[in-house]
């Protein structure tokens, strides 16, 4: 404020010339000199314009200056009218008498004023003053009152002139008016500050909801609300879950929060991060957008599982499950730092791929299910911890035809293993019915295959209160309560869950979790 009110004062006195004009027109940088009213050199005065701070304390001083200058003004005229009046005041009550004497004989008042202005040398305003003086004005104390008065005009008036005269005194009443105006209105700050700078990223200004998210087979992608579906009876024909080429059929489904990190781990053992919020939200009947759009990835990858997380630094791990009967554990952390073409998940050996990941601690147990109906339950705790780039050890031993098909952490030991085949028949079985094997066996019947059920195309941990969406490689959904589908025994066909068309099997299968805001959405596993 000091070097800027020296830069004014020192420009104040500046004269506008008709070409060019004293001060610089530029909107982004300070005139170098100021004139006597803001409007009188700039062109654009009195329209909006964007300073920096120096070029605000300069306008600000500009302003100021003038407020004081026209008030100054004012008073001033103000205090010589007041002393011209005393100064006839004074003359009259010197010649008391005589002025008394030559009004006692005017006839009028205009007379009267005549004779005073002609005989004591007064003008027209001091003449009519002294004729509406009352006589109380006349005693020696309102004499002196005159004199006094006229006394502290005197300086009021010398004051205001120097004043008007001198821009370094304008300038130290400024500074002055400016800290009485702290003073008076003034308080301590209530916001604190603190040195820290925090970037505003999109995602602060996205609304946190739960999302349906849909992929299919041929990498398209899209969200929805969870209340966009609704519950079915079992053995319904279901409603579109999403518009797709003839060739291609939706493949995996799963709900997240707008504000989660998707980490989409590919067939060929890759992950890469998406967060929910990017992917575009359509209709239901919509295809959506292709992840390559979204996503670096190479020709030949294909998604093959996608994970939901908030908390990189939570105590868990990533199990990795393979086509070939292989898994692998580390630690949730290791994945963490994302990078645009993605990272390693894991060493594949030649002709294996990665087919799922699930979260999971050494306190749980995992099932893997195979294509040809077995199916292994063995605890995590068995399974070495790797590093981000190993291989992972043998979580099962595979028929020359078989493979896996699903991977399943059993979170509730007291849930049911659900089981759905390609031609849409499935069932619950009791995870007690499991019993614990070593880790690397061949596994116990899972589900009794035969040419009405189709193989086994995927497995699922559920509950009573959960609910199912399956969807068939034409796009057809169909959401029913796990409630409806029968617990039976392990080596069973099950039932009907979903009527299939001609040459249609089951694309996806996911489990819901009904919420208690919307007692038709929920999350989908």
């Amino acid at each position: 404020m000091r070097a800027t009110a020296r830069a004014c004062a020192s420009s104040l006195s500046c004269k506008r010339t008709p070409t060019p004009r004293c001060c610089s027109t530029s909107s982004t940088s300070t005139p170098t000199c100021a004139p006597a009213s803001a409007s009188s050199c700039w062109p654009w005065y009195g329209q909006p314009r964007i300073l920096n701070l120096k070029g605000l304390l300069h306008f600000f001083i500009l302003h100021r200056k003038e407020v004081i200058v026209r008030r100054a003004k004012f008073e001033l005229a103000k205090a010589e009218r007041r002393a011209h009046i005393l100064e006839g005041y004074k003359i009259a009550l010197d010649n008391l008498d005589a002025v008394i004497k030559l009004i006692r004989a005017s006839k009028n008042t205009e007379e009267a004023r005549e004779g005073l202005m002609r005989r004591f040398k007064l003008s027209e305003v001091q003449a009519v003053a002294i004729l509406e003086l009352r006589l109380q004005s006349l005693t020696n104390l309102e004499r002196k009152k005159i004199d006094d008065e006229y006394l502290e005009l005197i300086k009021t008036i010398e004051r205001l002139k120097s004043l008007l005269s001198n821009d370094k005194k304008i300038l130290a009443l400024i500074k002055e008016e400016t800290l009485a105006v702290k003073e008076q209105y003034g308080d301590p700050r209530r916001t604190e500050i603190i040195a820290k700078a925090q970037d505003l990223t999109v995602e602060d200004l996205i609304a946190e909801e739960q999302m349906v998210v849909t992929l299919s087979h041929g990498g398209y992608i899209k969200r929805l609300p969870v209340g966009t579906y609704h519950s079915q009876k079992r053995g319904g024909k279901g409603v579109a879950a999403m518009g797709t080429k003839e060739e291609d059929f939706v493949e995996a489904l799963f709900v997240a929060s707008t504000h989660d990190v998707l980490l989409v781990f590919t067939n060929i053992g890759k992950v890469h991060w998406l967060k929910v919020f990017e992917i575009p939200e359509t209709s239901r009947a919509a295809k959506g957008k292709h992840i390559s759009n979204l996503l670096q990835m190479a020709k030949d990858e294909q998604v093959a599982s996608v994970i939901a997380v908030r908390d990189f630094k939570q105590e868990a791990f990533l199990v990795m499950g393979t086509r070939k009967g292989l898994i692998k554990k580390t630690k949730l952390e290791a994945y963490g730092n994302p990078r645009s073409g993605g990272i390693i998940a894991i060493t594949l050996t030649e002709g294996d791929t990665l087919i799922d990941v699930q979260l999971g601690t050494d306190k749980e147990d995992l099932v893997l299910a195979t294509f040809e109906g077995l199916a292994i339950r063995s605890s995590l705790v068995e399974v070495r911890e790797v590093g981000r780039m190993g291989q992972g050890v043998k979580g099962v031993s595979l028929g020359k035809n078989d493979h896996v098909v699903g991977m399943e952490v059993v979170r509730d030991p007291k849930g049911t293993l659900l089981t759905v085949t390609q031609l849409g028949f499935g069932k619950r079985t009791d995870f007690e019915e499991y019993r614990q094997q070593g880790r690397g066996g061949k596994g116990l019947i899972n589900m009794k295959v035969t040419e009405k059920t189709g193989s086994v195309v995927a497995v699922r941990s559920v509950r009573d209160d959960d609910e199912l969406m399956v969807i068939s490689t034409n796009g057809t959904m169909l959401r029913m309560k796990i409630a409806d589908i029968k617990t039976i025994g392990r080596n069973t066909q099950g039932v009907r869950l979903i009527r299939l068309r001609d040459q249609e099997q089951v694309g996806a299968v996911a489990r819901v979790v009904a919420s208690k805001d919307d007692e038709e959405g929920g999350d989908v596993a």
